[in-house]
């Protein structure tokens, strides 16, 4: 179900003084709001979060390139792993505290306060908004490990507690459970504002298992008996189809257009182009010319890079439809839900059907997901089916190629599978792709007795400290 961007912006809330002599009239802002609508901060919340897992902003998300899906031009710095330069993590983490989280618990102050709505029109608000707070403390953990989480947003407590990577985990998992029995489809949700179901509370409901099956196959290595259980309760409830997908589409004009053709278009700049790892993998996939264009001057010459090394401007770069400035953001996929169906079955996990039936509808849904018919979906497949030898290497390298779209879950994916093998990238600053964001130079800095408890818990704070749940 596709939105447009509505976004309210938050006015500061300030007390001004009098003037001398003047009266109070001349102090006072008539088209200042002196009451902000909580549901105005969760749509800034669900921007801001959509922006942050979909960029190619190298100052925020440089996976596409860890991934080596993309390439970069003059500046190969982050293809090569460079995070710090640049203060990466810092970006990434500031985002995700600042922008989403922040707004998320002040939005939902103010909706729980609110007298105006109804008791269980305010429930079905409170658990979309626990489903994303839920999402952005995964992704935390997922990308940094051991996080501030009890103590974190306290401003009384400027220097926030680190929390072990796993507890915070089992701690979110309750959530998600609680906020999935919060749901009433019977009743409203948010009435506008909300920017990915329009209120649809069914649509946020079937978010909330897919988010759970998520989850349970993160930790399917780590504890299993756990991941199985989850993984059970979740699969009758998980989206069905593309028209489930947990998407933002941006709208046409700044500043809420999409990040992609603000980097790939509005900035003038070509700084990305296709490497030719993931054009082989694309050859004779439908999906190729809705990934990239064709090298310029062209009809059907794709070239790619080498992931490290600098290169000019003669190569394929992105898509056509990455540079439209509607263009979706994706949080989660229906193609991402049937390869973790298809991942639960092959471990065993009681979630209906076969392995190779999610692997299929997975790999069909992905390329209808990109515009391709169903035909061409099931030419492709009957080229690549489901290897039950070896499901990991099977389901990793389409998942890989699927979540092109969403490239902080393909890293993550890529990471926990270790599928496909990818080589290290060329005149590399590590020895290999990272494992974990290292935490940010402020958090050094500014926190440093946590930050230091912290790195002794994780093992160091290195790129190459895995997260718990990064076995293999």
């Amino acid at each position: 179900m596709k939105k447009l961007l509505w976004l309210g912006i938050p006015a500061l809330m300030l007390t001004a003084s009098c003037v001398g002599g003047l009266d109070d009239d001349y102090n006072s802002n008539p088209k200042r709001a002196t009451l902000v609508p909580g549901v105005t901060l969760v749509s800034s919340a669900e921007r801001s979060l959509t922006r942050a897992m979909v960029s190619t902003n190298v100052n925020v998300n440089p996976f596409r390139l860890w991934v080596q899906q993309f390439a970069e031009t003059t500046y190969p710095d982050e293809s090569r792993y460079d995070f710090v330069t640049r203060q990466i993590n810092n970006g990434f983490w500031n985002t995700l505290y600042r922008d989403v989280l922040r707004d998320l618990q002040e939005g939902k102050k103010l909706i729980s306060a609110d007298p105006l709505i109804g008791e269980a029109e305010k429930a079905n608000q409170l658990a979309a908004i626990e489903v994303l707070e839920v999402y952005t403390w995964a992704v935390l953990v997922d990308n940094f490990g051991d996080v501030p989480y009890e103590e974190a947003l306290d401003f009384n407590k400027p220097r926030p507690a680190y929390t072990d990577d796993k507890a915070i985990y089992d701690d979110i998992i309750k959530r998600l459970d609680k906020a999935i029995g919060m749901f009433n489809e019977a009743e409203a949700g948010f009435a506008s504002g909300d920017l990915i179901y329009d209120g649809d509370v069914a649509a946020w409901k079937k978010f909330a298992n897919s988010l759970k099956l998520r989850l349970a196959l993160t930790i399917s290595d780590v504890d299993p008996s756990q991941a199985g259980t989850m993984a059970a309760a979740a699969a009758p409830g998980v989206f069905t189809s593309n028209d489930d997908n947990a998407d933002l589409t941006f709208d046409a004009t700044t500043p809420n257009t999409n990040p992609l053709w603000e980097d790939l278009v509005f900035s003038g700049r070509t700084d990305f182009i296709a490497t030719q790892v993931f054009l082989d993998a694309l050859q004779g996939d439908p999906r190729r010319d809705d990934y990239f264009n064709p090298v310029k001057g062209t009809e059907d010459t794709y070239k790619g890079g080498v992931a490290g090394d600098a290169h000019s401007f003669s190569y394929s770069l992105p898509s056509d439809k990455l540079r439209e400035p509607t263009f979706p953001g994706v949080l989660m996929s229906y193609a991402e839900v049937e390869f973790l169906l298809a991942e639960a079955a092959a471990r065993g996990f009681a979630v209906g059907g076969t392995a190779a039936e999610h692997y299929g509808k997975g790999v069909v849904a992905s390329i209808k997901e990109w515009g391709n018919s169903e035909a061409d979906a099931l030419v492709y497949l009957a080229a690549h089916p489901y290897n039950p030898a070896d499901y990991k290497k099977s389901i990793g390298f389409q998942k890989w190629i699927a979540l092109y779209g969403q490239p902080v879950e393909n890293w993550k994916e890529v990471r926990r599978l270790d599928e496909p093998k990818l080589a290290t990238a060329n005149n590399a600053v590590l020895d290999a792709m990272p494992k974990r964001y290292t935490y940010p130079i402020p958090e050094q800095n500014l926190n440093t007795a946590n930050y230091n408890a912290a790195k002794a818990a994780i093992g160091g704070d290195e790129p190459s400290t895995a997260v718990f749940w990064d076995k293999f």
